[in-house]
């Protein structure tokens, strides 16, 4: 009798270790798939990395996974033939104007919609917010020969404002649902304080409501920010000279000659620096304004 707690002492030792034995393999398993998943998304910036500093020839020579000082001598005349020419520098300073205007224009627009669909009683304010989402399940090249016709007829084609209120049309709907959601998760006894002292009711939402939505509003301006910077195919059709940003720039490296990989790859880093940085500056925001209201309690 004195030995059965021994051998379930035993037995319970031994269930624990089959356990974590399990679970380290389980643990295992799951830290190689994301490695993994990792690597196959990373794959296509090293590609990048790789090609931009290889020279027109190695870039078709050289085989493998082409590792710099292993597999070819790395180089940084890619990087400043592409500084070197106007149309780069236009592509990017047109990209930067276009997503900072569309950006702001559509957080001016669409956050005074927003905080009047989570605080006044409309005919259906639940229809009306599925109408603004439905408009990002529209294809956009369903519309694209509409604003063509229109932008043609007009004088607007190959403009700056032609960009910026197509890119603002097609960005609205985020700043509308996003902002939306977070106007409802903001206590309104915060704005009606405000009303009681006499405040009017665009003076509530100014000083209340919109600085208690700040980093909720800078997450929604980082999202359509990236947006409307990756933005292709109406900066292709709609912006034939002047007025094309870096995506169709980018498209430009393919000639009569072929793909040349080597600019585009170093057009594809280029544009990536400023977002990067944006997300960077505005991390804590972004942070913040993504968890807004994901905790009640």
């Amino acid at each position: 009798m004195r030995d059965a707690p021994a051998l379930s002492d035993a037995s319970d030792h031994a269930d624990t270790t089959r356990a974590g034995r399990s679970m380290s393999l389980g643990d295992s398993l799951a830290w190689l798939v994301a490695i993994a998943v990792t690597l196959l998304f990373f794959f296509p910036l090293y590609w990048a990395i790789s090609t931009s500093l290889r020279n027109p020839a190695d870039t078709f020579t050289v085989t493998g996974l082409g590792i710099p000082f292993v597999h070819f001598k790395p180089t940084l005349d890619n990087f400043r033939t592409e500084l070197s020419t106007p149309e780069g520098f236009r592509a990017l300073r047109t990209s930067l104007f276009f997503s900072i205007s569309a950006t702001v224009l559509a957080l001016g627009l669409g956050m005074p919609a927003a905080y009047a669909l989570a605080r006044f009683r409309f005919w259906s304010n639940a229809d009306i917010t599925v109408w603004f989402l439905s408009q990002r399940v529209l294809p956009p090249v369903a519309t694209l020969i509409p604003f063509y016709i229109v932008f043609r007829n007009i004088g607007l084609l190959d403009t700056p404002y032609a960009l910026i209120l197509v890119n603002t049309t097609f960005v609205l709907p985020f700043v509308v649902v996003i902002m939306r959601q977070t106007f409802l998760d903001l206590p309104v006894e915060l704005e009606e304080a405000a009303l009681v002292d006499g405040a009017s009711v665009f003076g509530a939402f100014m000083r209340v409501a919109l600085p208690l939505a700040a980093p909720a509003a800078a997450a929604t301006a980082m999202i359509i920010f990236a947006f409307t910077w990756n933005e292709f195919l109406f900066s292709s059709s709609l912006g034939i000279t002047q007025t094309k940003m870096m995506p169709a720039h980018m498209a430009g490296a393919v000639d009569t000659r072929g793909v040349q990989f080597w600019f585009m790859a170093t057009r594809a880093l280029i544009a990536m620096i400023p977002p990067v940085l944006l997300a960077l500056l505005a991390q804590r925001y972004i942070v913040r304004g993504l968890t807004l209201g994901a905790v009640k309690g």
